[in-house]
């Protein structure tokens, strides 16, 4: 039987990110994945938002994703158009890219790292013992492992053979997504009618001078509501054929499909995200309707928040409560994304008076303090973990800032590169004795100067601290007054006994 330390089922973008950041803190990773390579038929999510590519960018591999993407105002509630472009953040805007490259990308990254990948197989049991985790997969083979991340989809097994709770809203509306062939040139662009919002679009297009110009013939993408909620069983050809007809009055000739998928606005979301050494991360924790892009961005964010915390306890650097943060951190943030997505679904519906409140909605949206306390809702710029009163940026990402260092000018993405904290002293150098914490680099004391103004989404500007110590996942676990008043118990807590 194979041992690892941990174990992850799937390896989609959620596995794929927490592989590799326990992979970035020498942890012996595994990841099982039911697809023989990373190939995914189709497009399916659409792209990333701020704090996600900021998330890459604090591992150095945003550039990765920008090469290939387009950047543009991504982030948006309902109908209305959210612009994020005068945001204090590297990165103010979202990137259209759609899943398979974002896959492709991330598991060249997860490839230079050393992660095993089990392909070809899925996980199908496992049992719980006191000192690990016995998984069973679909070729026989058995795995051992401390710890098991159901990162395995909204059908997740691991979290069913948890006995996890899944509790939410059933779906109230259906799509049908696909990429198909077409006989005739349909009709491209949005539609709405009586029971949804439609769309055809060519896969293939170029950009010129800032505009799409789709190309003639190839591949078209369909998204059509369905007139009631389709079946749970996977669509057909036949299903997609009904469905254009009942928008369009013809299905243009459809044939050859790439892929054709149905998606729901159900709306649930794990009870718990972890039952003794079995974990829970992405659509195996929560799913709601892909309105707003939200899904791929906080599984991924998910995957940044376990991954560091994990390793400390696979490490024995911390104590197994450090796990205990992970569901009290991540699941409200998924919560508030099952509610703005639920609002969002029930203002696109067509219907007069919906339609007389979508616009009311839009209007005030239009607005400065509304636009920009959305616009980083959505976008993920505002996440506030509660750590306690204080400072504003206790709990909140730390900025992107351009430190001056006694070794040069130096960004602080660029400090987290290899995943480790950082106490960042602003004030007086050499002001903090961390020395029990700094072995093997355990956690990093930089001594910088910050002459700009210190400014968060949404808030504005905030007083700038005399010291921060960073998380590896870029958010602030403490603030400093010019003394260190609680910094001790403050890396005790997130980074284990001096």
């Amino acid at each position: 039987m194979a041992e690892h330390a941990v174990v992850v089922a799937g390896g989609g973008p959620t596995g794929l990110m927490l592989g590799g950041e326990l992979a970035l803190a020498g942890v012996d990773v595994a990841i099982v994945e039911r697809r023989a390579s990373q190939d995914l038929p189709g497009s399916r999510a659409g792209g990333l938002h701020s704090r996600t590519i900021e998330v890459l960018d604090q591992r150095g591999i945003a550039d990765r994703f920008l090469s290939e993407g387009q950047v543009a105002q991504v982030a948006g509630f309902a109908a209305a158009r959210l612009d994020i472009s005068d945001f204090p953040t590297r990165h103010p805007y979202g990137l259209g890219l759609w899943q398979n490259h974002i896959e492709r990308i991330l598991a060249g990254w997860v490839g230079e790292l050393p992660v095993t990948i089990y392909r070809g197989r899925e996980v199908t049991g496992f049992a719980q013992r006191d000192t690990g985790v016995d998984v069973e997969l679909s070729d026989g083979q058995s795995l051992r492992a401390e710890y098991l991340v159901g990162c395995d989809g909204g059908r997740s097994l691991v979290r069913k053979a948890a006995g996890i709770e899944f509790p939410g809203w059933d779906p109230t509306t259906s799509n049908l997504l696909a990429e198909v062939e077409m006989a005739e040139e349909p009709e491209l662009g949005i539609r709405r009618n009586a029971f949804g919002v439609h769309s055809l679009g060519k896969v293939e297009y170029e950009i010129r001078d800032g505009e799409v110009v789709y190309k003639d013939g190839g591949t078209v993408r369909v998204m059509v509501t369905e007139p009631h909620v389709g079946p749970t069983s996977e669509p057909t050809l036949r299903d997609l054929s009904e469905g254009l007809i009942a928008v369009y009055g013809t299905d243009y000739g459809i044939h050859s499909p790439t892929w054709i998928t149905r998606f729901t606005d159900m709306t649930r979301q794990a009870a718990a995200y972890r039952d003794r050494r079995v974990l829970l991360a992405g659509d195996a924790a929560h799913v709601h309707s892909p309105v707003g892009g939200q899904g791929l961005n906080i599984g991924v964010q998910d995957a940044v928040n376990l991954g560091w915390k994990l390793a400390q306890v696979v490490n024995r650097t911390s104590p197994e409560s450090l796990l205990d943060t992970y569901h009290p951190e991540r699941h409200p943030v998924a919560a508030r994304v099952l509610r703005n997505t639920m609002a969002q679904t029930a203002l696109m519906r067509a219907d007069d008076r919906i339609e007389a409140l979508r616009d009311t909605v839009s209007e005030l949206l239009s607005m400065d303090e509304p636009r920009k306390r959305f616009a980083a809702m959505m976008s993920g710029l505002d996440i506030h973990y509660d750590l306690g009163e204080g400072h504003p940026l206790l709990g909140r990402r730390m900025p992107d800032l351009d430190l001056v260092t006694p070794g040069g000018t130096v960004r602080v993405f660029t400090l987290l590169h290899d995943a480790h904290p950082v106490l960042l002293n602003l004030s007086k150098p050499g002001g903090f004795d961390i020395s029990p914490w700094a072995h093997a680099h355990r956690v990093l004391a930089i001594d910088a100067k910050y002459a700009g103004d210190w400014e968060l989404p949404a808030l504005g500007q905030v007083a700038a601290p005399a010291a921060v110590l960073i998380r590896p996942d870029g958010y602030v676990a403490w603030v400093g007054d010019g003394t260190d008043t609680r910094l001790r118990e403050a890396l005790t807590t997130w980074f284990g006994s001096p």
